[in-house]
């Protein structure tokens, strides 16, 4: 293999795929970046058995070729060239090693054999389907946050993307739970998507979408099947395992018959839950809400720290209620609602309260009660 590559283009696919690259693996090949050379490009790939990124660069190719060098090393030599050199990568035939040179610069990395590199996106997938970049982005915003980190709920490590009837419109939705907190959002019906299997998208590869939409064009591609998810973003293809595991009926969460509606600023409520969880050194301290007619009062008190009290103007015409929340879980919330006003349908201080953003019907937010 013999290439000559732009500083740039090859730091930002580098940057892209080593972000799966685990630093420290017990299968040494896992560490390593696949480099694949050939009519003029350059694809790059990494994994880590569960997640596997593919990035395709144009390049100028002398020699085609394959080879696995350290993905780590390889992105630090790239970053710390100039911007805008050229770089040579040639694979010497007689020691097997990858020969980079770039202005007076030159390294010498260890390589291992392309062959032995694990392929994980070798299933064909059954399911295909485009969906608007903004609108995917939108959606993990508003649900990874529930997302559970208990490894011994496994299935709950993800996010749930299926089909669902919503108003009788058959719409794409994605759920997100920890037992404490639900977060559920959809978005409308991709054509080719009418049919796919609810499936459990991990929480690394959730994480990962996110930060490569960023810079991607209007839409991106969506290939699925039942133990794999692709997405094909701009020159990026990331294909993830799925969990294998059974989520929860969480429609049996959602409540029915709450009857109570408080409706408040957003931006003045979470300001004022800020405000009064700072006299707690405890992250999961309750914020207590007494709400009474056109008044709620946000209290916490803590043995050490002291207490907090504030009140704020709210239009409530029920019956007086008093109710805790974790205070950071009622941030988490409100940071994701995007109009001014935001309506909370409760019901008793034992039961789950619902959250909904006045300015947007497709998002829907459940919270479990804290005893105050």
């Amino acid at each position: 293999m013999k290439i000559l590559i732009e500083r740039n283009a090859l730091l930002a696919a580098l940057g892209h795929v080593t972000s799966v690259v685990e630093r420290r693996t017990t299968i040494p090949i896992l560490s390593n970046v696949l480099l694949s050379a050939a009519d003029g490009s350059l694809q790059l790939k990494a994994t880590d058995l569960e997640r596997e990124v593919v990035e395709t660069t144009d390049a100028e190719v002398s020699q085609a070729g394959a080879l696995t060098v350290s993905a780590h090393i390889l992105h630090d030599i790239v970053r710390k060239l100039p911007d805008g050199a050229q770089i040579s990568l040639e694979l010497d035939s007689d020691d097997g090693r990858l020969n980079l040179s770039s202005g007076h610069a030159s390294f010498t990395l260890q390589t291992l054999p392309a062959d032995e590199f694990p392929d994980l996106s070798a299933e064909e997938m059954e399911h295909h389907f485009e969906v608007p970049a903004k609108d995917l982005r939108r959606l993990i915003e508003k649900v990874r946050f529930a997302i559970s980190t208990e490894e011994t709920r496994y299935y709950l490590n993800g996010i749930y993307f299926h089909t669902a009837e919503s108003d009788g419109t058959q719409v794409l939705r994605a759920v997100a739970t920890d037992g404490h907190r639900l977060a559920q959002v959809e978005l409308e019906m991709a054509a080719g998507a009418e049919n796919i299997p609810g499936v459990i998208i991990p929480r690394k590869t959730i994480h990962e979408i996110h930060r490569l939409i960023e810079d991607v064009k209007p839409s991106l591609k969506v290939a699925l099947s039942t133990s794999k998810i692709q997405f094909k973003i701009g020159t990026v293809v990331v294909t993830s395992k799925l969990i294998d595991g059974t989520f929860p009926d969480y429609g049996r969460v959602i409540p029915e018959g709450n009857d109570k509606t408080l409706n408040v600023s957003s931006d003045d409520f979470a300001k004022a839950v800020d405000r009064v969880s700072t006299i707690s050194n405890e992250r999961g301290r309750a914020v207590k809400l007494n709400i009474t007619a056109d008044t709620v009062v946000l209290s916490v008190s803590d043995p050490n720290g002291g207490s907090a009290t504030e009140e704020l103007s709210v239009n409530y015409d029920a019956d007086p209620l008093e109710i805790g929340f974790n205070a950071r879980y009622l941030l988490d919330i409100t940071g994701q609602l995007e109009s001014d006003t935001v309506h909370f349908l409760l019901s008793d201080p034992g039961s789950p309260t619902m959250v909904k953003d006045s300015g947007d019907e497709s998002a829907l937010y459940v919270l479990m009660p804290m005893r105050v």
